[in-house]
């Protein structure tokens, strides 16, 4: 699934999204806030194609929230569309990740891009933590496949 794109120096990973009807909205397009939906999708496999597993985050301690998060909007999906995420890590500097995505059509054109921004914080107080600390391998594994 996830790939080298090009002679771009990144890692970037693509998962195909499942749109429902359910997800349009009034106007027959993907309701906005579907995109976040797919944005975690794309995030989670960016995750599986590194050898890594979120739950295993949980599982010691920690979680990764979404801090801050950006959409731009550029062309509608539908129902019955085809459409994928790529998803690569944008920043990585030890204390929040930040993750990049396009959203494409089955013509590869760009329908949505964003960013989320993350942080690590231990699950029993919600204290930030310093992500090359807590997973130092994992935060090294980022920064040889991050965007350059």
């Amino acid at each position: 699934m996830g790939r080298k794109i090009g002679v771009e120096d990144y890692f970037v990973s693509t998962r195909e999204i499942l749109l429902y009807y359910a997800d349009t909205d009034m106007m027959g397009v993907i309701y906005h806030a579907n995109y976040l939906k797919f944005f975690e999708l794309g995030r989670t496999g960016f995750i599986e194609d590194l050898g890594y597993k979120y739950v295993d985050m949980e599982e010691s301690g920690y979680y990764a929230p979404v801090y801050d998060v950006q959409v731009t909007y550029k062309k509608p999906l539908r129902y019955g569309d085809q459409a994928f995420v790529k998803t690569w890590v944008e920043l990585n500097d030890g204390i929040k990740t930040i993750y990049g995505y396009s959203v494409i059509n089955g013509n590869e054109e760009v329908c949505a891009e964003g960013k989320t921004t993350h942080i690590i914080v231990k699950k029993d107080n919600f204290r930030p933590t310093a992500f090359k600390r807590a997973f130092p391998e994992w935060y090294r594994k980022y920064e040889e496949v991050k965007k350059k």
